[in-house]
């Protein structure tokens, strides 16, 4: 429980909190608090304690049937001393913990043990609290929290005043904050914000923590976690701040106030800006070194005694003569007016009730000098204004990007009517003066009021409107480029067919590649198509497909892509290669030639020239695409849009993450798959992976999971982060250790050996080498006692997983019984319930991939000169943005379908329930709506998804 350290928490028993309300602390938002283990001083302040109803209040029992640490529930013995802290094992219980299944049966219908996180218990023993003692005040339920000593989560009272611990704290709560940015409720973000300091990885917390996440998405996890980095930033940034001012001696009171209360990083650069080193102070800090600061004051607070003339020093520059003085005056007012919370919450308010609109125009400087073709990119930019409110994602990045490329000016146009009402309410309200103004001191305060909207307060918003929508779009390109990156990866596989795939080109010939249904190169050659030898060369395609039985052709969509499609499109529809029924499909070659000449592949296929590297893996690409595209940096994929203008930080993060996720979820056959593709599980690394390949080079394949605990720096975290991800094919561990039996003699004499003079290796006992039937679905371990006690309840065996017989036995159960009801049973939650039976009863060797899209496969062509409006054709989505959905129909130029022309009713039902919109790899039936052959422009309309 190292980790949960820094947090403090008093826990108290329920009774005792009534009567001690002084716990809340005063102005400190109250919020969700972690149950951690107590200090000396918090175990201190809890009197012992002897209440009958501590009984009641005390958190359920669940027996320890997942190997999570669970809290027991105190003994009647125990009543009478004071509650144990968290941070101790219970010593007595601990018997209980470890049978707690010996006697599960009698146990499991004892109506007080509840298990701890299952949602519905959580309500029914709120209703049964509250009817027992009358609140004193309302009290908000019991939340779920997850600490080291319950990685299930809890439910954990809501003590006023007890707050998430940060490394730097703030005058907002980081809970509230997270929650009312991402609009996920506060018990989840104080779940998450748990989750992820203990190092858990996204893919984990969305399959096996789904209770205490609410049931999120990855994606949304994956935006809650990058904000929650951006508060952390601010926050630090901010205390960076206050120890440099404190060090020059120029930190005030409301200074440290102003930057404890920022949350962006523009409210924090806007309060920060004046103290920067190296600006020449601004003009207010300069009118205050002039000792001009208390006739500002007075002329706020006691503007009858106030005399501007006594300022006046004939000498001093700044301060010779009246009008000096009060412009001096005028600065430190305007500089107190910009800087107040109150006058700035205030102009916020109001900008949001009014019509604000960003407007782009063209540069009078590129109009003279600059590229032509540059300038007609922006055309739709010349002359353009739209509300900051309406404004789409896609028009502030090309707006922004041609802002870069000083082809384009932007400005974001506040009504004069903000401005008014503004100075009105400052000087009326806000500002008003103790007492009655002279004229002249009236001016100077108007006076002050307008500069500071003009000179401070403008800028300011300008500044935080242009940065809100850029941050938001870039958040938006990211996650676009995430989903579509997704959509890619989880393509189809097209398993158990020779492949032929041929990277395409002019001069220097077609790479051809033949490669096994297990992806073994057979042959690799080059051919040459283009140069007047296209019929000489068919005969050894001919001969080479009937050689290998190869019916498939993949062709990568590089240069001379038509020409090779309409090469082999032409001998197909002369049936040249019967008997063989050919097709071919054309497949993005994107990243292909990077990847070929990379250490990755030389180390791949060392013997193997780059050329012909790059037909391997675009031959490999449609027959596991995952696993070929995971060796590629995702940003070479080519799905985004206007990915090379955004953080490219922030696009490596997410992009590494949705690899992650993919991978992790449709999982990898740890006995065959390739040190890539482990090192993108949830939980391993570069490093972790290669220690995995090494262990098993050296000690032949995994029998089951418990086995990866022996790998070296595979410790219990990682363990925990990646078990549930790899799978174990058992028809493969029955053949090797059938193998085994008969070697088993010398292979123990080997290793006993080869043990010696190493250090002392992790025992392996005989127990761990059974292969396990639950090793092969996407069970987690720590589930493996109730997924054997659900067995034993339906009356299964663990032999029959994926079987249709199982299939029988689990809804004959769940029908009768309710999902409900047998989880309770379990002791377990209904979302762990679903997980063992979606993993009981999927068919072996299931993958999620079957319900994307495979590759589009074609016995003929069309070109460009072919298309005439209203031609109905079927093609495949290359790439999807927020204005529109561009599709490749086969004509060497992707058409788009505009945005306005998707709609839910054309959307398949399946996807509306998948709610992924179209995304790349979909099929689609367009109908063409427009072609203008100058621009190479095609516009589409979407008839159905297929």
């Amino acid at each position: 429980s190292s980790e949960s350290g820094e947090e403090e928490e008093e826990w108290e028993p329920k009774s005792q909190t009534a009567k001690r309300p002084r716990l809340p602390k005063k102005n400190v938002a109250k919020t969700k608090k972690v149950a951690a283990p107590q200090s000396a001083v918090a175990r201190k302040k809890i009197k012992k304690v002897a209440i009958k109803e501590e009984m009641d209040v005390s958190l359920p029992i669940a027996p320890a049937e997942d190997n999570r640490m669970q809290l027991l529930k105190p003994k009647e013995e125990d009543v009478g001393t004071r509650p144990k802290p968290l941070n101790q094992k219970p010593e007595v219980p601990k018997k209980t913990e470890i049978n707690s299944f010996q006697g599960k049966k009698a146990k499991s219908l004892v109506s007080d043990e509840k298990p701890s996180t299952s949602v519905s218990v959580e309500e029914n023993q709120m209703k049964h609290e509250k009817s027992e003692e009358d609140s004193a005040f309302e009290e908000p339920p019991f939340k779920k929290i997850r600490s080291t000593t319950c990685p299930e989560g809890k439910p954990v009272k809501n003590l006023g005043g007890n707050k998430i611990k940060e490394e730097f704290e703030m005058n907002w709560d980081i809970v509230q904050a997270l929650s009312e940015i991402t609009n996920v409720e506060p018990w989840v973000c104080a779940n998450l914000i748990c989750l992820f300091q203990e190092e858990n990885t996204i893919p984990f917390i969305a399959r096996y923590r789904k209770e205490l996440i609410n049931n999120l998405e990855a994606d949304a996890l994956r935006e809650i976690h990058q904000t929650l980095e951006e508060l952390r930033t601010v926050a630090k940034k901010a205390h960076t701040m206050i120890q440099k001012l404190k060090k020059e001696g120029k930190l005030s009171g409301c200074v440290l106030t102003a930057l404890l209360n920022c949350r962006t990083l523009e409210e924090l650069d806007h309060v920060s800006a004046p103290y920067k080193t190296g600006s020449k102070g601004t003009k207010a800090q300069r009118a205050k070194q002039l000792g001009l600061e208390p006739a500002a004051l007075s002329l706020l607070q006691n503007p009858m005694e106030l005399n501007l003339f006594s300022y006046i020093r004939p000498n001093t520059k700044g301060l010779s003569t009246i009008q000096e003085v009060e412009a001096g005056v005028q600065h430190i007012l305007a500089d107190i007016v910009a800087k107040d919370k109150d006058t700035l919450d205030f102009i916020r308010k109001l900008c949001q009730q009014r019509y604000i609109c960003i407007q782009s125009a063209l540069a009078k400087v590129s109009s003279k000098s600059g590229n032509e073709k540059d300038i007609n990119k922006f055309q739709l930019y010349h002359e353009f204004s739209c509300n900051i409110k309406n404004i789409q994602h896609h028009q502030i990045l090309a707006i922004n990007r041609g802002e870069n490329l000083k082809i384009l000016t932007v400005k974001v146009n506040i009504p004069d009517g903000v401005k008014n009402e503004f100075c009105w309410w400052c000087v009326n309200e806000r500002w008003r003066p103790k007492q009655f103004l002279k004229p002249e001191l009236m001016r100077i305060l108007q006076n002050s009021v307008e500069d500071a909207y003009k000179r401070l307060i403008y800028p300011l918003l300008c500044r935080e409107f242009r940065s809100k929508l850029t941050s938001d779009a870039e958040k938006e390109s990211v996650m676009m480029f995430g989903r579509n990156l997704r959509q890619l990866l989880l393509t189809s596989p097209v398993r158990g067919r020779a492949l032929m795939g041929v990277d395409p080109g002019y001069k220097h010939g077609c790479k051809l590649a033949i490669i096994s249904p297990t992806s073994q190169i057979l042959h690799t050659d080059v051919v040459y198509l283009h140069s007047g030898k296209g019929f000489h060369e068919a005969e050894k395609i001919k001969r080479l497909l009937l050689q290998y039985n190869c019916s498939t052709v993949v062709i990568g969509n590089g240069t001379a892509c038509r020409e090779t499609e309409a090469y082999f499109a032409d001998l197909i529809m002369k049936k040249y290669f019967a008997p063989l029924d050919v097709v071919y499909c054309i497949v993005s070659e994107a990243g292909a030639s990077i990847y070929s000449v990379s250490p990755e592949a030389s180390k791949e296929m060392p013997d193997l020239d780059p050329n012909l590297r790059s037909a391997v893996s675009i031959a490999r690409r449609v027959q596991d695409p995952l696993a070929e595209l995971v060796k590629i940096e995702p940003k070479h994929i080519g799905v985004g849009m206007y990915q090379h203008d955004v953080s490219q930080t922030l696009l490596k993060a997410t992009l590494d993450s949705v690899v992650e996720e993919c991978v992790s979820f449709v999982g990898v056959d740890i006995n065959i798959c390739s040190e890539i593709l482990l090192r993108h599980i949830a939980g391993l690394n570069a490093n972790r992976a290669k220690n995995i390949i090494e262990w098993r080079e050296k000690n032949g394949p995994f029998i089951n999971r418990e086995q990866l605990k022996e790998v070296k720096g595979l410790g219990p975290k990682s363990f925990q982060q990646c078990a549930g991800f790899i799978r174990f094919n058992q028809e493969y561990i029955k053949t090797f250790c059938r193998y085994k039996k008969t070697d088993l003699g010398s292979h123990a004499l080997l290793t006993k050996a080869g043990a010696q003079g190493k250090k002392k290796s992790k025992p392996t006992p005989c127990t761990s080498r059974q292969p396990n039937p639950l090793d092969q679905t996407c069970i987690h371990p720590e589930s493996y006692n109730i997924a054997m006690r659900f067995l034993s309840f339906i009356g299964g065996n663990a032999n029959d997983i994926g079987k249709s017989d199982m299939q029988q036995k689990v809804n004959a159960v769940i029908q009768k019984e309710g999902l409900e009801a047998t989880a309770k049973r379990l002791n377990t939650t209904v979302h762990t319930l679903q997980l063992i039976i979606d993993g009981l009863t999927q068919p072996e060797g299931f993958d999620i991939r079957t319900d994307f899209d495979k590759p589009d496969f074609k016995r003929s062509i069309v070109c460009f000169e072919d298309l005439s409006v209203g031609t109905v054709l079927t093609g495949k989505v290359e790439n999807a943005t927020p204005f529109g959905v561009f599709v490749d129909i086969g004509v060497g130029k992707s058409g788009l379908i505009p945005v306005r022309n998707i709609t839910e009713a054309k959307l398949s039902k399946v996807k509306k329930r998948r709610s992924l919109g179209l995304g790349p790899g979909e099929r689609v039936e367009v109908k063409v709506l427009n072609v203008d052959i100058p621009r190479l422009r095609i516009t589409l309309d979407l008839i159905r998804v297929l």
